[in-house]
């Protein structure tokens, strides 16, 4: 039950730092640049590695424990992209963190998704078996 919980609060948390990025993300493309959303931004990335962090792997499979480390990494990446919107005002390369997080995010995501279905489906005794 304690473990439910904990996913529940990491999902939660996770959906509420990346809204807060994205919305924070969008603005300054759009031509609205204030310092406040610098610290909007900070804070949804600093929710995003708290919810990586949170979210833990309790399976046996190693491809899938490594995935959800590359979890924390993309929730790193957002970090550093919130780090490049302090130090570099200027440019937009805090936009290249971002997207390389999300890129690594979706991956992640996929193939824990597509593994775990694999796993489920060899483990079922009940789905019938192709003859080969």
């Amino acid at each position: 039950m304690e473990q439910e919980n904990q996913n529940t609060l990491s999902s939660l948390l996770l959906i509420a730092g990346l809204l807060v990025m994205a919305v924070m993300a969008l603005l300054p493309l759009l031509g609205i640049n204030h310092m406040w959303m610098r610290w909007a931004f900070a804070v949804g990335a600093g929710l995003t590695l708290v919810a990586q962090l949170l979210n833990r792997y309790t399976g046996s499979s190693l491809r899938v424990k490594r995935l959800y480390r590359i979890l924390t990494a993309s929730a790193l990446l957002y970090c550093a992209s919130a780090l490049m919107m302090w130090v570099d005002r200027g440019s937009n390369d805090w936009i290249a963190f971002l997207l390389s997080g999300a890129m690594v995010q979706i991956y992640a995501s996929w193939m824990i998704e597509r593994l775990n279905a694999r796993e489920k489906g060899q483990n079922d005794t009940k789905s019938p078996r192709k003859a080969k």
